[in-house]
């Protein structure tokens, strides 16, 4: 999907079949959970969340609605979300644009951006998902450091892991739930590019996240989440 030189219409069926196989993994909902978690208590003003490499905008926009929802139901005055996803693919930002407008999502804006390069916007919470196994150490030790520096309240991340199960679960989920070539090739080959409990856990020390918190959730996703100390308004 990384290739400039993939079809449009392949480009946008991955996409679609992306946005299947986040459903069926509850991305959303498990981020959305985690984002619950980092703020701290009596948070009261609106929300930013900062959505990395946010692809075709599927994610980004069922985290928002989420979001909205459960903070309009603590109370008056507690429901403004607003989240930002980057990519930096201009096909998939149109398309989330594009999704957004059809779907009347106000709250949302996407831009087309390098994190790798330019790191992560001001917002109150960072998140990503299926982003790290694309990088190296290096380069997903910079996006995870500038996560950390730029989140007031903390970072919230969803990733594959690399395990039998895990490429087991990649060819029988895309080939079952699937008919893009791409999503198909793509699946296998990014679970043997992520990293283990453990390589996540040197790479989190690494990057300066020491004390973020990691668990393993169905179907073999590491789901970490690192909470600021400081706190700090967007």
């Amino acid at each position: 999907m990384d290739d400039p030189a993939l079809p449009d219409s392949e480009h946008m069926h991955a996409l679609v079949a992306l946005r299947t196989i986040n459903a069926i993994s509850l991305t959303a909902r498990r981020l959305a959970d985690a984002v619950c978690r980092l703020l701290p208590r009596g948070f009261d003003r609106p929300l930013v969340i900062a959505d990395l490499a946010c692809g075709g905008g599927d994610v980004t926009l069922a985290l928002a609605d989420l979001l909205a929802t459960r903070r309009a139901g603590r109370g008056s005055g507690r429901g403004a979300v607003r989240v930002i996803g980057v990519d930096v693919s201009s096909r998939a930002v149109d398309r989330a644009r594009n999704l957004a407008a059809r779907r009347g999502c106000p709250a949302t804006e996407f831009i087309v951006g390098d994190i790798v390069a330019d790191g992560c916007p001001p917002c109150d919470v960072a998140v990503s998902s299926l982003f790290l196994h694309h990088l190296d150490d290096a380069d997903a030790g910079r996006v995870l450091s500038s996560m950390a520096a730029t989140a007031g309240s903390g970072c919230a991340i969803s990733d594959l892991l690399r395990s039998w199960a895990g490429l087991a679960l990649a060819v029988v989920g895309t080939t079952l739930l699937s008919t893009s070539r791409v999503v198909r090739f793509d699946g296998p080959v990014s679970v043997r590019a992520a990293r283990t409990m453990g390589e996540y856990r040197q790479l989190l020390d690494d990057a300066g996240l020491a004390h973020a918190g990691m668990r393993r959730t169905w179907p073999e996703r590491c789901v970490i989440e690192w909470k600021s100390t400081s706190h700090g308004a967007v």
